[in-house]
């Protein structure tokens, strides 16, 4: 007899996010805020989709309720699905190369502008594949983060 749970199938939560990239390579990261899961952690700044929102949509609305900056240019670069203890996530990647404004903190986060290795952390699990890719772009072939261990989950 097998005494095995079946396993939960949670349905995928659509997350637009966004990597704000200077004309000098370096990118926008932002710590997670007080209250949420891996609150400290590091990202790249975005959020989920509300009902019938295109992720276009959903990334213009987040950048400015989170960074107060209205998105003028972003094309849509890559995917990928992160199974966190709290969520599975499927997180749609995007290229922003202009906005209005200048990133402000609007959710009590800190924001650093950042370059392969990056100095912050801990760094989010999500955002660990991100740091590849750009490494891989960027032809960086030392370490992704300079404080060691970018993830101590």
């Amino acid at each position: 007899m097998n005494s095995a749970l079946p396993a939960v199938q949670r349905r995928p939560i659509a997350v637009a996010v966004g990597l704000l990239l200077r004309e000098d390579g370096r990118f926008l990261l932002a710590s997670r805020p007080v209250g949420k899961p891996y609150a400290g952690y590091w990202e790249f700044p975005g959020g989920k989709l509300e009902a019938g929102e295109s992720l276009e949509a959903a990334l213009a609305r987040e950048f400015e309720e989170e960074l107060g900056i209205a998105v003028r240019a972003a094309q849509y670069w890559r995917s990928l699905r992160m199974d966190y203890p709290h969520a599975l996530v499927d997180l749609q990647f995007y290229r922003i190369t202009a906005w209005e404004g200048e990133p402000q903190p609007c959710e009590g986060q800190l924001l650093s502008w950042e370059t392969l290795p990056v100095r912050v952390a801990p760094v989010l699990p999500g955002a660990l594949p991100v740091l590849e890719w750009l490494a891989q772009e960027r032809g960086h072939s030392g370490p992704l983060c300079l404080s060691g261990d970018p993830n101590p989950v």
